[in-house]
């Protein structure tokens, strides 16, 4: 019997119109373009605004133009997995609002929150799914409104964070294309460097907590950058490793956009040239989930059958992973 594999066979992202550049972004906190560029590269990133909007609307988006994409019935779809740490609220499930949204009736739908590397976490259970053989038509989507948890009067993260999303289509392959392999790791000890103070179980929020701002995204920044830097180029040159792959196998690396830095600290490690890492931290930030499939998307129609891609993502928690696939389709 032929094994079977989960391949990505769509693709599609959404982010809101608003820009929020670093020449708006220094009238409202001391800041400069210069001081952010030099120190994590992103020049604008895209911000959901309304009363009442949502990280759904955001994974709404993204799924619909997915559906639209691919030919795909919302009735279809067998599960839909969210990745989200800006969840709608802390219950129904994002994934559950994003289904009702968009018309998925026939699936079962759930949230998954591993920071930055949610959308990587997520993939791998969504393939998990589809290599059982139950499941044809499995959708992943990462979505963030990190805009919602970040304090717009600290410099250090305020610059770093924006919002959107993007959405894959998962389904079963006998080809030599898909997911292939995954190392993926995480260490609760980093929890302290990176963190949301308040708001869960543990902490509820209260006057005091908001009077703290405990609601807002808590960084050590050179601590987390440290663990970074070693971590996803560590894990990302491991799998490599693991699959017998060389630097001229790889089509190209997919990094989490969080720092232009660690980004390039992980293509030496892996010795790719520049050429052949997806960036496009300068226009959107740091989206969290999101990161890795906007990648995907922009660069789409780059991508041909059988390229050997490799995945890396680095965030709060610890947690850190990498994915090998193989791209299953040509531009479209």
């Amino acid at each position: 019997m032929e094994k079977i594999r989960a391949a990505i066979t769509g693709i599609h992202a959404w982010v809101p119109e608003y820009r929020l550049t670093n020449q708006e972004l220094s009238r409202m906190v001391d800041t400069s373009d210069e001081w952010i560029m030099q120190r994590v590269g992103i020049k604008e990133r895209h911000i959901l605004k309304g009363v009442g909007q949502g990280t759904s609307v955001l994974g709404e988006m993204a799924v619909k133009g997915l559906l639209e994409k691919t030919n795909t019935s919302p009735e279809e779809i067998d599960l839909l997995i969210c990745a989200t740490i800006t969840p709608d609220m802390a219950f129904p499930a994002t994934a559950n609002i994003i289904s009702d949204k968009v018309g998925i009736k026939n699936a079962f739908s759930f949230d998954l929150g591993a920071a930055c590397s949610g959308f990587l976490f997520s993939l791998q259970t969504g393939v998990s799914y589809i290599e059982t053989g139950k499941y044809k038509k499995v959708i992943v989507v990462g979505a963030d409104k990190m805009s919602s948890i970040v304090d717009y009067t600290d410099r250090t993260t305020c610059p770093l964070f924006g919002d959107g999303a993007g959405a894959v289509l998962l389904e079963p392959t006998t080809d030599d294309v898909g997911i292939i392999d995954h190392i993926f790791h995480s260490d609760g000890s980093g929890g302290k460097f990176l963190h949301l103070k308040a708001g869960g179980s543990a902490k509820p929020a209260s006057f005091e907590t908001i009077e703290a701002k405990e609601h807002f995204v808590y960084q050590e920044g050179q601590s987390v950058f440290k663990f970074a830097v070693v971590n996803m180029a560590d894990v990302a040159a491991e799998i490599m490793e693991k699959n017998n792959l060389k630097p001229d196998d790889i089509a190209w690396l997919v990094p989490h956009q969080a720092n232009l830095r660690i980004i390039d600290a992980t293509g030496r490690r892996m010795g790719l040239p520049p050429e052949k890492i997806m960036i496009n931290i300068q226009n959107y930030g740091n989206t969290t989930a999101a990161t890795i499939p906007l990648c995907l998307w922009e660069y789409e129609n780059k991508l041909r059958k059988g390229d050997k891609i490799i995945l890396a993502a680095f965030g709060g928690g610890f947690t850190w992973g990498s994915i090998y696939l193989k791209w299953a389709y040509d531009p479209k």
